[in-house]
């Protein structure tokens, strides 16, 4: 009997997952920020200020890549150091992270922290949740161990054998958690991202591939390596596989269409490196943060294309942000649904459930507000162009980190606007929501009867 009121006693006290994940992520990013104001941090032995720490920490441990201070440039190699451990950290989940010290002492994982283990990997459940993380970690390493390798290949030649070597690792981290730090800038030119890199074969498909599978989503990953057959895949895997193909081709095909004779971008490159630049626009866009045109030379058509595709992420359970692919795909599906006539929404042979349907119009309408309070916010503090301020919301939002310039020169009212778009954008509005909210589930007491109302 007491052993019955203690375990309930713990229950009932316990923090739900969603409210760990959020508090988790907060805590992170507070003490990467109190680290990063250390002497020891900065190239110039200086203290950081706190808003330019806080920042960056923010950037690194939601994986988005905008910042306020030349990360080749300001930090020194400690505080690279740390930049790469809140990305690595920010990319996989501070419990999935922190599941390496059980796995290395042998220490079972409780069922509370693989509640919010599954909640950091956006799933519904805990079942199958340690063995998925140790594939997670396992091919995080290999693949990024890969990724490094072969921008080594290129940046060892070009930088020297240490120095090459800390490029290609901080790099391959840095794309295959679509964070977007950089570390090529220079006193001259603190803010250059990978112009300097747009015609090379090797550093671009490279840091696309990490980018992309990074971008998939975990859950992905495991499905395809067991099922080895499209037809034999989960409808999520699915879904993945079909929107993340299908954005790739249309960003790439849009950015060639309204790019292609912009001197200030494409224009410049013959017609092989024109495509190899609008492959990597399409691909960064989503939620990488790297460029290797000038963004803030782009079109009009492309820079609201270029928020479409921030603003949509990656998928659910990867390293990317946005609303992601899957709640594009059912918000689309259901959107033809209701044009042929159907009351239900439907996707190779199986049916999306309503609530999936609800979750994914809430998304689309709370990170929609999001990014246009936030632009308005910005807009209303700063001297700049409304479509700048956007880009730049969007940017955070999504997790992204691209940026058209504007960052850097922002007033510290706008970083804090920014700060909590990126918190927002990576923790999840959904499970921002669940954490503040929600307190417990309980089903309907009642149910109203049904009426229709006139819509369009």
């Amino acid at each position: 009997m007491q052993t019955q009121i203690f375990m309930v006693h713990k229950r009932h006290l316990g923090l739900r997952a969603p409210t760990v994940l959020a508090v988790g992520f907060a805590l992170t990013i507070l003490v990467g920020a109190l680290v990063l104001m250390l002497p020891v941090s900065a190239a110039d032995g200086q203290i950081t200020p706190f808003l330019d720490a806080l920042f960056t920490a923010a950037s690194a441990s939601c994986v988005t890549g905008l910042v306020t201070v030349s990360t080749a440039v300001h930090w020194s190699v400690f505080g690279k150091c740390v930049i790469l451990l809140l990305i690595q950290i920010g990319g996989l989940g501070f419990m999935s992270v922190a599941a390496i010290a059980s796995f290395v002492l042998r220490r079972t994982i409780t069922l509370h922290e693989r509640m919010v283990m599954s909640a950091g990997l956006n799933l519904s459940d805990g079942g199958g949740i340690v063995r998925l993380t140790r594939r997670v970690l396992f091919g995080t390493f290999i693949i990024e161990g890969t990724g490094a390798v072969l921008l080594s290949c290129r940046f060892v030649p070009h930088y020297g054998f240490p120095k090459g070597i800390t490029m290609g690792v901080f790099h391959a981290v840095s794309a295959f958690c679509n964070a977007g730090f950089d570390l090529m800038g220079t006193p001259n030119d603190p803010f250059q991202s990978l112009i300097g890199w747009a015609e090379d074969p090797l550093v671009n498909i490279t840091l696309m591939a990490l980018i992309v599978l990074g971008g998939l989503g975990f859950f992905v990953w495991s499905d395809v390596w067991d099922k080895h057959s499209f037809c034999r895949l989960r409808l999520h895997t699915k879904i993945v596989l079909t929107a993340t193909a299908g954005l790739l081709l249309f960003g790439f095909g849009w950015t060639l269409l309204f790019e292609w004779s912009n001197p200030a971008t494409l224009g410049a490159f013959d017609t092989p490196h024109k495509l190899l630049a609008a492959a990597f626009e399409s691909v960064t866009l989503r939620t990488a943060g790297f460029n290797t045109i000038d963004l803030g030379a782009l079109t009009g058509p492309s820079q609201a294309v270029s928020c479409l595709l921030m603003f949509i992420g990656g998928s659910p359970g990867s390293t990317a942000g946005g609303i992601k692919t899957v709640t594009a795909a059912v918000l689309v599906l259901t959107a033809i649904s209701a044009f042929c006539g159907r009351t239900t929404v439907s996707a190779f042979g199986r049916t999306i459930a309503p609530r999936s349907i609800m979750n994914a119009v809430t998304l689309l309408m709370a990170g929609g507000v999001l990014c246009l309070v936030g632009a308005c916010a910005i807009a209303g503090i700063e001297d700049a162009p409304f479509h700048q301020c956007l880009f730049e919301a969007v940017s955070a939002f999504g997790t992204v980190g691209v940026s058209m310039g504007l960052t850097p020169t922002l007033a510290a009212a706008s970083r804090v606007i920014l700060i909590v778009m990126m918190y927002m954008g990576r923790v999840g509005v959904l499970t921002l929501g669940v954490a503040v909210f929600m307190r417990r589930r309980e089903p309907p007491r009642l149910k109203y009867p049904d009426a229709d109302v006139f819509i369009g």
